[in-house]
């Protein structure tokens, strides 16, 4: 068999173990949706709101790809966004939220870490409930 011959045999070879490697591995949006999974366990999905109580006790979290989680008292809201992508790991979320409350409907903003530039623009869904159960 020639040089070439080989070579093409090896890239074709390589290619195919990176393809089986990468079959095995689970997605950041697999990752992501196992998290917020693991988050829920022991917890009963309520009624879709549109807007939710923001206390300065309330913690946010990003789940990249999935979901924005606030946490308040004994219930966990859930908003996904429309754009899954759109909520990255080196994003900030910047929230311009009117009054008390957090809404579907409210502007929420991505920034890029390090640079400080804007990156775009989240859209959520209503937020679902999902309280602990007794």
């Amino acid at each position: 068999m020639s040089t070439s011959k080989l070579l093409i045999v090896a890239a074709v070879l390589s290619l195919a173990g990176a393809a089986a490697y990468s079959a095995d591995q689970p997605t950041k949006s697999e990752k992501g949706e196992a998290r917020l999974a693991q988050m829920l366990i022991g917890r009963t999905a309520g009624t879709p709101v549109d807007c939710i109580p923001v206390f300065q006790s309330s913690k946010l979290e990003v789940i990249e790809g999935v979901a924005l989680v606030y946490g308040s008292g004994d219930t966990l809201y859930v908003a996904k966004p429309t754009q899954p992508h759109a909520l990255r790991w080196d994003d900030i979320v910047v929230i311009n939220r009117m009054g008390s409350q957090l809404c579907h409907t409210d502007v929420i903003r991505t920034v890029d870490r390090m640079s400080g530039f804007a990156t775009g623009v989240v859209f959520l869904e209503k937020f679902v409930p999902y309280k602990k159960q007794n």
